[in-house]
């Protein structure tokens, strides 16, 4: 018998067995919510760091990876940090992290965010 809990159990535990599946979904987003809520108070506490102060790191972690075949780099446009394994004779690109494709895609659709938000203003 497995001591993982089923979705009945978890169910009883939260009370929500008395309810339909839609008031249920109701249930746990209102409970997501509140989470993310509490989350984000936190996080305004502290300090964002900006693109500069994570230049000198990743610089010092290159140093260190760059002979294990590893690269990173802070992107300029999206501050997003790319990680990159390198084949250390040759210094080909075996696989970077996130891929250029899902980088561009992240990209066009914060272009496409912007123009929606444009379209309903």
């Amino acid at each position: 018998m497995s001591s993982l809990p089923t979705e009945a159990t978890t169910l009883q535990s939260l009370g929500l067995t008395h309810l339909n599946p839609s008031q249920r979904l109701e249930n746990t987003l209102a409970q997501l919510a509140t989470a993310n809520t509490q989350v984000k108070k936190t996080d305004t506490n502290e300090q964002e760091i900006s693109a500069e102060e994570l230049v000198k790191p990743i610089q010092r972690i290159n140093e260190t990876m760059r002979p294990r075949g590893l690269e990173f780099e802070l992107s300029e446009e999206t501050s997003r940090v790319i990680t990159r394994v390198v084949d250390r004779e040759s210094g080909d690109v075996i696989r970077q992290i996130p891929a250029e494709e899902v980088l561009k895609i992240a990209e066009r659709l914060e272009e496409m965010q912007g123009r929606i938000i444009s379209i309903e203003a």
